[in-house]
């Protein structure tokens, strides 16, 4: 019996084509004012191409999501690589667009983020480590307006910006609990005046909102100028366009706002642009890449973070209602493993057939589809298999999913590529087709602040209230005061599970949603709601991924994977 392959192996044996010959198959010309290369097997497209673009007919988007993720693992990414894949096997002109992986997660806990088996996106190691410096040019454009805010102070602070109403933290792309609140200016008058800051992940930076929403450079700069950097002592809001710093913040990003485009192990084209954490931000790779997607290609793949509660219902309310896209298809990815853990089965008995649990884990797929639902979008369901799923409990679920009034699809894209997800291509493009989306958003932009909390709340996360303090609700009241009613709300919370209580598994229903604070993204333009015990700069795990990755004798990487 032949040894299983890991991913990296995999990867490593891929027999990747120049980008050149991967971007001719969504007809992008061999020219210097359509991309530039970035090596043999990476390039960036150009604005100027794009803007070309415009007036061409938009392909159809498939949104993939998932269930309530779980250590067992769902396989989102793979899913979305496989699916891509298949599409293309139909004959079909299809993209993949993806996140960006954060180094925090790869050092940390998850490792890579890629996809996996034979449903990759590669150059691997390149793509999971600094790939093309986008997240490094947007943690330098974040942290250039926190030196230029203290340097303000420092020189006489002419705006009467209150030191202890700077809201602008620090970022950086790596977990560190310990840098979460700490003392900055420190070390006399040559240094400044002290005062009480932080880092967050720079995957949780308003920069990587902004940078993932915006529609082009203009609209990009825009926005880094109204962002709300602190207040004056009479509470009067100071912005980053006060310090002048829109102009040198978007040099830092003229390069990165350009789309990435890489290749799958099949080599079909993928985009691969921004990544905000869906369990802190919206989720969604870049608007810019999912545009360029549509305009190249027949079919769009793309996928939201985490599980359809999360990155799903961001996605829906604040990706498509500030681009004005909107999916044809749901994709929603469940494996037998996860239900099975969502059902109450450890870990380590996963392996064993329990068709018992799978049954009382369903209920976690069913209120996603449901939610799902809610925006009047058509759903399919991919079950990624694993080779300890047993027919019975496939059985199962494939009934469950007929009862349910959606198709489901048994994937087996992890060893056999696009043609393991043909079905499951074959039912995507059948819905597309058939034109069933009646899309609506959640909630209307005039609904006050706090009810859109609610109506998210009581819909998606089955809560049966919200809890706040004075002051929360205040600062809510205070942002439409200020004529930030209308914005969307963005819910930072633990992605395990629709509580905020991670150990809550299942389809929990009556628990509370308590809001610890809430913070203002005026150039992204929407509010985030920190519930539960969320952290927006994530620590290490005892044991962090960290500690297996090194080079081995060949100079090869180790341990990412």
């Amino acid at each position: 019996m032949s040894k299983i392959k890991s991913d990296i192996q995999i990867a490593r044996e891929a027999k990747m084509q120049p980008i050149k010959d991967i971007l001719a198959k969504i007809n992008v010309p061999d020219e210097s004012s359509a991309f530039s290369p970035m090596g043999r097997h990476i390039a960036k497209i150009n604005l100027e191409y794009l803007d070309s673009l415009k007036t061409k007919k938009d392909g159809k988007l498939i949104l993939v999501t998932a269930i309530t993720p779980t250590p067992a693992g769902e396989g989102k990414t793979t899913t979305s690589v496989g699916l891509n894949d298949g599409i293309n096997k139909l004959g079909k002109k299809s993209i993949v667009c993806l996140r960006e992986p954060s180094l925090g997660p790869s050092f940390g806990m998850k490792g890579g983020a890629a996809g996996g088996g034979y449903a990759q996106v590669v150059p691997m190691e390149q793509i999971n480590l600094h790939f093309t410096g986008d997240f490094h040019a947007i943690t330098s454009a974040h942290n250039l307006l926190s030196s230029l805010i203290d340097n303000h102070i420092y020189w006489g602070n002419k705006l009467n910006i209150d030191v202890r109403r700077v809201v602008w933290k620090r970022v950086m792309d790596m977990n560190d609990r310990s840098l979460r609140s700490i003392i900055v200016d420190l070390g006399g008058v040559a240094n400044g005046y002290p005062r009480q800051d932080g880092f967050d992940i720079t995957v949780a930076s308003e920069i990587m909102a902004i940078f993932c929403l915006a529609t082009d450079l203009n609209d990009l700069e825009k926005r880094i100028g109204n962002i709300t950097i602190g207040y004056t002592r009479d509470k009067k809001a100071i912005y980053a366009k006060d310090l002048k710093a829109q102009g040198p913040m978007t040099v830092l990003l003229k390069e990165a706002i350009r789309p990435n485009v890489t290749q799958t192990l099949e080599n079909n084209p993928a985009i691969i642009h921004g990544g905000p954490f869906a369990n802190i931000a919206h989720g969604c790779n870049s608007v810019i890449a999912t545009k360029a997607g549509l305009k190249l290609s027949d079919y769009v793949v793309t996928e939201a973070g985490f599980g359809a509660d999360l990155g799903a219902e961001k996605f829906l309310d604040i990706k498509c209602r500030k681009s004005g896209i909107k999916p044809d298809c749901v994709v929603i990815v469940a494996t037998i493993r996860a239900l099975k853990m969502h059902g109450g089965v450890a870990r380590d008995d996963l392996k064993k057939e329990n068709v018992s649990a799978l049954k009382k884990g369903l209920v976690n797929l069913e209120r996603h589809i449901n939610n799902t639902r809610k925006f009047g979008l058509p759903v399919t369901i991919a079950v990624n298999h694993f080779i300890t799923d047993s027919e019975n409990e496939m059985k199962a679920l494939l009934n469950f999913c007929k009862t349910q009034g959606v198709k489901a699809s048994k994937c087996t894209h992890w060893s056999d590529g696009g043609e393991g997800a043909k079905e499951l291509a074959k039912n995507v493009v059948e819905i597309c087709e058939g034109d069933k989306s009646t899309f609506q958003y959640l909630y209307e932009d005039k609904l006050p602040l706090f009810k859109k909390i609610e109506k998210i709340a009581q819909e998606i996360y089955h809560a049966s209230e919200v809890v706040a303090d004075t002051k929360t609700r205040q600062q809510l009241k205070d942002f439409e005061e200020k004529g930030y009613g209308t914005l969307p709300v963005c819910i930072a919370k633990t992605q395990y599970s629709f509580s905020t209580d991670p150990n809550l598994k299942g389809a929990p229903t009556g628990h509370v949603l308590p809001v610890r604070e809430v913070r203002l993204s005026s150039g992204a333009e929407f509010i985030v709601v920190v519930c539960g015990e969320i952290m927006t700069m994530p620590g290490l795990p005892r044991v962090p991924a960290a500690e297996s990755i090194k080079l081995n004798k060949k100079g090869e990487i180790e341990g990412l994977f």
